[in-house]
């Protein structure tokens, strides 16, 4: 998964591990001791009282080595989910640095140590990258109001004003980037349009785009793929077999075999 803090990116992994059956990898968020210094720092950088954060780099450093950790496990099978993954992570960095909450010379040590990781992930993980790449991608207010309903002091706007201007810039960013990205095949979801949290339709939708998405690629096989439609309570699979049939996802007869599944 990727997107800015509040897209859903821990909902959507734990959504997506559970109907594969596969393994969620979550960011440590709760027990980070750092988080809460960090976002002070960066306040006080903000009014002037700070030239720099001095929790940045530490707080990127801590965050590099847990997603490095984690992508090494998770890629050691298909279809593990990461509710954000290594690949996303100079995005943070760099913000610091251009928002002078850290030094040149940290920035510079971030950015060797992270091209050794990379360097070294395909031999560590056993594979040259993830199945695929899912961006959650949601608008400013959209970012707030999940932001609120999660209820973390720190993360609050009305309670640190500079956060308005970070979070705007963070959206920005992670907007460069995704264009960018070309580690592996990925996937756009609407955070705006689909509430997958609290609507079951919506979350029916989500998932079956991104059914349709690892079949398209091979990560799932037809019986599979029949089995997990057939779970989607809101939709009905008879039709989806019958796109996926005019969308030139299944032959004539796997059109033929998962009309039978879903028959029996």
């Amino acid at each position: 998964m990727s997107g800015v803090i509040g897209s859903g990116k821990s909902s959507l992994t734990k959504l997506l591990a559970d109907s594969l059956g596969t393994k969620a990898y979550y960011e440590p968020v709760k027990d980070n001791p750092v988080l809460p210094l960090f976002y002070r720092g960066n306040k006080l950088v903000e009014e002037g009282k700070w030239k720099t954060n001095p929790y940045a780099f530490l707080l990127q450093i801590y965050f590099l080595n847990t997603r490095f950790r984690s992508i090494k496990k998770a890629m050691q099978q298909d279809n593990n989910v990461l509710d954000r993954s290594i690949y996303e992570d100079n995005i943070f960095m760099k913000m610091n640095y251009e928002e002078h909450h850290t030094t040149k010379e940290e920035w510079n040590i971030y950015q060797d140590l992270l091209n050794n990781m990379m360097e070294e992930l395909p031999l560590a993980a056993h594979k040259k990258s993830p199945d695929l790449m899912i961006m959650i991608k949601v608008s400013y207010p959209t970012m707030i109001e999940r932001i609120k309903k999660r209820g973390r002091p720190y993360e609050q706007v009305d309670k640190n004003k500079t956060l308005i201007g970070y979070y705007k810039d963070l959206l920005e960013h992670y907007s460069n980037w995704f264009e960018e990205y070309n580690e592996s095949p990925s996937l756009v979801i609407n955070g705006d349009k689909y509430n997958f949290v609290e609507s079951v339709k919506d979350r029916d939708n989500v998932l079956l785009t991104i059914y349709n998405k690892l079949l398209d690629l091979g990560k799932l096989d037809i019986k599979t793929y029949t089995s997990k439609i057939g779970k989607l309570g809101t939709l009905n699979p008879i039709e989806i077999v019958k796109d996926s049939f005019l969308a030139n996802r299944l032959t004539l007869d796997e059109y033929h075999n998962s009309l039978f599944q879903l028959e029996m």
